[in-house]
């Protein structure tokens, strides 16, 4: 009977088993890695060290956090415009392959409608949205698109399944207005249709309540979900709330020099810079804070402080958002990249012909008593940008390091905290994505990923992305530049740059100070031979003899005031005219009138 017992439990436990593998056959899910959620958070102009982790004023401490306890990159690299860059995070493609070479202020007339330079993200382009979707995620987007308004063009039609996006380099923080005189309005669109905006709002909360909406919408699914937040800090103009801005009194009184050369230094404390690295000094033509009058060094110095403001408002929002994940058990399972398009912005449009003008026919002023806040304009100008891009050299739009060297934190499931000095590039986001994701790209897509998947570094598994031999290109507006192994080669054309070609070793001189053109004639050259290869095989074009930025925008301004308000003009030549041939009926009347 004992025998038979066991017997009997013997048969009783592989039945078990064999029901249990059973049932783990049926459901494989179950055993299956969850697979993460995702929320990409762009910052629009924030320099090398902006943030508080790289050595800002500004207090950002959920930005803080999420490098603490994720990937800080201290090498990354992206363009220094704003729309190639989001093409390129969205796609993992070359800007030119996408077809956004550029942004549409700037494009001269030879461009248009070319491959690559149609300013919509042309057909065979993927976006990591648009993957993610057809894997079952929910997928939203909230901020600034700036890729495209038909409705072929819009978040909608790439892959997102809720939207409230600005398709526009920028706008008011305030309300639906615009920024410049290329835009009639600020272009706010959720879905396919054009946006019914608040009254009364400001960016950075708008972005975060409407992104908890529709994520609370789908409440119920149990699907992970795609979030991307396109915020508006800090593009001008620059406005924050007053209560933040109020907390940064007195901190820039010292000017640019002094707070280029306290980045600098904060940097290298840090580890986010090689300690002892160069730093450029400031460019010949920006002003010394010492020559400013002093009202309007008060005005400057007021005008960081509403950039720190606005970073931190900006930071706040974000940590809203963190919360209610948190709240939904969410955040454990959240990947967080958080980055910037391209360094800060110099625009000092004042100076500019008719822009004062514009700025007094719209509303805006820039007084010191509000400076920030509501129909209030403001810039930081180019000396500011140059020091929040220490130790990089000038700013956005320039492939200088000031203009493409930016942040880069990813925090999350899988991810090693710690910094990694890693070169990356700003294509390597999307398919790192797809890979934590579970999703591949097809073997023969029409146009396929340029960038590498960074999971294996971010997992610890790996110290490199790329061999010594491997280029990384970058074009924008005939600013161009080429890294390889520890060397970038670099042009820049006026009127910050001289339109030559310059040789650095970018690992021991981030700064660019030590020009290595002359004594490296081999090696120049064969740097300008791979650009020119990373040119061709990406329908770069060459920029048109002449052609200057400023320029440029005010005739592309011209012509869209022209295109918007074509009718006002119509009429007021009517109205003249009619004028013109009442006085003239008038005088041939008394011409004809006899003598009394």
């Amino acid at each position: 009977m004992r025998q038979f017992g066991k017997l009997a439990a013997l048969a009783a436990a592989v039945v078990a088993v064999l029901a249990s593998a059973g049932s783990a056959a049926q459901t494989p899910s179950a055993q299956a890695p969850q697979r993460p959620n995702i929320v990409v958070i762009v910052i629009d102009d924030a320099g090398f060290t902006d943030l508080s982790p790289y050595g800002g004023e500004a207090s950002t401490p959920h930005i803080e956090a999420l490098s603490e306890r994720g990937a800080q990159f201290t090498r990354y690299y992206t363009s220094p415009l704003c729309a190639p860059s989001r093409a390129m995070l969205l796609t993992g493609v070359d800007a030119h392959r996408t077809g956004v070479s550029t942004i549409p202020e700037v494009l001269p007339p030879e461009h248009r409608g070319q491959p690559g330079y149609t300013m919509r993200l042309e057909p065979g382009v993927t976006t990591l949205a648009t993957r993610l979707q057809a894997s079952g995620y929910n997928t939203y987007i909230t901020g600034k698109w700036h890729l495209g308004h038909e409705e072929a063009d819009l978040p909608i039609s790439h892959g997102f399944d809720r939207s409230l996006v600005l398709d526009a380099s920028g706008a008011d923080n305030w309300e639906p207005r615009s920024y410049m005189p290329y835009y009639r309005d600020a272009p706010w669109y959720e879905g396919a249709e054009r946006a019914e905006m608040p009254a009364n709002f400001y960016s950075s909360e708008l972005i975060v309540d409407r992104m908890i909406e529709y994520m609370d919408a789908d409440r119920d699914s149990s699907e992970p979900f795609f979030a991307y937040l396109g915020f508006m800090a800090v593009h001008i103009p620059v406005q924050a709330p007053p209560e933040y801005t109020a907390r940064y009194d007195g901190v820039y009184e010292a000017g640019w020099e002094a707070l280029r050369e306290q980045r600098w230094r904060r940097a290298q404390e840090l580890g986010v810079v090689p300690a002892g690295a160069p730093q450029a000094a400031m460019h010949p033509n920006l002003r010394a804070w010492a020559d400013l009058p002093a009202a309007e060094r008060a005005l400057y110095a007021r005008s960081m402080q509403v950039h720190a403001g606005m970073l931190e408002s900006m930071d706040h929002h974000i940590g809203r958002l963190m919360d209610y994940l948190e709240t939904r058990g969410l955040a454990e399972n959240t990947i967080f990249v958080v980055v910037s398009d391209n360094g800060p912005e110099p625009s000092n449009p004042l100076p500019e012909r008719g822009f004062t003008q514009w700025m007094w026919a719209n509303g805006y002023t820039r007084q010191i008593e509000n400076l920030g806040e509501r129909r209030s304009y403001v810039f930081i100008g180019p000396e500011f940008a140059s020091a929040t891009a220490a130790p990089g050299s000038l700013f956005k739009f320039y492939t200088t390091e000031g203009g493409v060297h930016v942040p880069l934190i990813m925090a999350g499931p899988g991810i090693q905290p710690g910094r990694i000095d890693t070169r990356a590039f700003v294509t390597d986001i999307a398919p790192t994505l797809m890979e934590r994701a579970g999703v591949a790209a097809a073997a023969d897509e029409r146009i396929p990923i340029s960038g590498r998947s960074m999971a294996s570094l971010l997992a610890g598994q790996s110290t490199s992305l790329r061999g010594p031999d491997d280029v990384i290109g970058i074009e924008v507006s005939g600013n161009a530049a080429l890294y390889r192994g520890d060397y970038k080669l670099v042009r820049n054309h006026p009127r910050w740059g001289d339109g030559e070609w310059h040789l650095f070793n970018i690992v021991a001189d981030p700064g660019e100070t030590s020009d290595l053109s002359a004594a490296e004639p081999e090696l120049l050259a064969s740097m300008q031979a791979a650009y020119a290869a990373y040119a061709a095989e990406n329908g770069v074009l060459e920029m048109p003899p002449g052609y200057d930025v400023q320029r440029q925008v005010a005739h592309n301004a011209m012509a869209k005031q022209f295109e918007h308000y074509w009718w006002v003009l119509t009429i007021a030549v009517i109205v003249l005219l009619a004028l013109l041939w009442l006085v003239a009926l008038l005088v041939r009347r008394m011409l004809r009138r006899k003598p009394a």
